[in-house]
């Protein structure tokens, strides 16, 4: 399983350990990732999605995962996320 989030696309990172003695050897900083639920209000269900917990509070200011998709950059998102933005889409659209 990749250490990637699946909303922002936020992976490792890499940099350095440096010890008292200013020794400097190679580390990764890896994403605070967590499998959420995210409810989806347009969808009426629940959808799985491994992120990380600055995209859970950027799903929170956003106002609930439909927003956040809405805004989100294709790019960016995992095809998971970009087949549930598809969803949402098609749904929005037919109720209109």
């Amino acid at each position: 399983m990749s250490r990637v989030c699946e909303l922002t696309g936020k992976g490792p990172m890499t940099g350095n350990n440096v010890s008292h003695a200013n020794n400097k050897t190679r580390r990764r900083f890896l994403p605070n990732l967590n499998d959420v639920t995210l409810q989806s209000e347009t969808l009426g269900r629940g959808v799985k999605l491994r992120i990380s917990a600055a995209a859970l509070r950027s799903v929170d200011h956003r106002g609930g995962l439909d927003a956040y998709l809405a805004k989100a950059k294709d790019l960016e998102l995992s095809d998971r996320a970009l087949k549930v933005k598809k969803e949402i889409a098609k749904a929005q659209a037919a109720a209109a």
